[in-house]
């Protein structure tokens, strides 16, 4: 029986609100970041889900970061754009499926995703 609801939401609603918390930036720039930080920092401490999945979401958001900048350095040679694209393209569909497979109870880690923070088991 579930006895922590992070914001007064169920624990998986809440996991899929954490990583649709990303698209933020749709709206307003730097939401994308800020709003993930926000919603794991007041909860992680109460529910070891929670600091699990936004640790995966931390790692995936900071690898995004360093795939950009390398893209960016690779429009000089006229295939970083490209790049971006693709980028943007598997930043979108990754959160939706973490949202989705979060929503169900599932723990998914983001492909390409580097460790930066251990986020616990790998799960393809």
């Amino acid at each position: 029986m579930e006895t922590y609801k992070p914001w007064g939401l169920k624990r998986n609603t809440f996991l899929m609100l954490l990583h649709l918390s990303q698209l933020a930036w749709i709206i307003i720039p730097g939401a994308g970041f800020v709003l993930p930080i926000i919603l794991w920092a007041t909860t992680k401490d109460h529910c070891a889900e929670v600091d699990r999945h936004g640790k995966m979401i931390f790692n995936w958001m900071l690898s995004l970061l360093l795939y950009s900048i390398a893209c960016t350095l690779l429009i000089l040679i006229g295939i970083g754009l490209l790049g971006l694209l693709l980028l943007a393209l598997l930043n979108i569909v990754f959160i939706l499926i973490g949202a989705i497979r979060a929503n169900d109870g599932i723990f998914w880690r983001y492909p390409l995703s580097i460790d930066f923070f251990q986020s616990g088991n790998r799960v393809p």
